[in-house]
């Protein structure tokens, strides 16, 4: 159900740890790691080899990054004592539940199109949890976590992962399997992991995403043809 920023939806968390087990989909962006790494002292690089694990999107043809799950509930691997051991870092998908964010786009939109912050949306599901005994606007919920409303990395990730996607969509028609390889792995290791804590957040990625862009903009794909190794 679409919800407004300011409109009322009731939701109590029990802490019942429904919402960490049986999940497959506690899906990461690079922010969600460097927090949750600084969180734990740890490098970015770690916290990844730990509790993480990767995959190309089947649509997106990005490199995607999730939580493993652990064991036969399927629990996220920072789930202990039934409690969130990087509560104050939690990924973002987490600090939301049971709200969702999305871009709504028109039909035929162009990847290369700025995206604005006018254009994110929220949505709200019952998440069969919890109980009903508090109610909370979006505004209120994000504010809690220290999430803004306008949130300036999420639409600089959308737009990499769109401008990304069509990359690597268009590189899949004439690139080898190797050449993809490589350009997947420069991808995931220079988006998700090339970040110092001790460093501001937002200049590295964006550094990051300048680097990559002029790294894959050379890789060796021909029109119509396979690509040279």
């Amino acid at each position: 159900m679409k919800i407004g920023v300011d409109e009322p939806f009731p939701f109590h968390c029990t802490m019942c740890g429904k919402c960490c087990i049986n999940r497959e989909d506690i899906l990461l962006t690079p922010r969600d790691i460097y927090n949750m790494a600084k969180e734990l002292g740890i490098t970015t690089a770690k916290l990844f080899k730990t509790y993480c694990e990767t995959y190309v999107g089947c649509d997106s043809r990005m490199p995607i990054v999730r939580l493993k799950p652990r064991g036969s509930i399927k629990r996220c691997p920072l789930l202990k004592d039934r409690k969130c051991s990087v509560h104050k870092a939690k990924p973002a998908v987490c600090a939301l539940f049971p709200i969702g964010r999305c871009l709504m786009f028109e039909k035929d939109s162009n990847p290369s199109e700025k995206i604005s912050a006018s254009q994110i949306q929220y949505i709200f599901t019952n998440p069969g949890c919890g109980d009903n005994a508090e109610t909370h606007t979006v505004r209120e919920w994000l504010g809690e976590f220290g999430m803004s409303l306008e949130d300036e990395f999420f639409v600089k990730w959308q737009q990499a992962i769109m401008e990304f996607g069509q990359f690597f969509r268009e590189a899949e028609k004439t690139a080898s399997g190797r050449i993809m390889e490589l350009s997947w792995t420069a991808a995931f290791v220079g988006l998700y992991l090339h970040y110092e804590t001790d460093q501001e957040f937002l200049p590295q990625f964006e550094k990051n995403v300048r680097e990559i862009t002029a790294l894959l903009q050379m890789a060796p794909i021909k029109e119509g043809g396979r690509a040279n190794e």
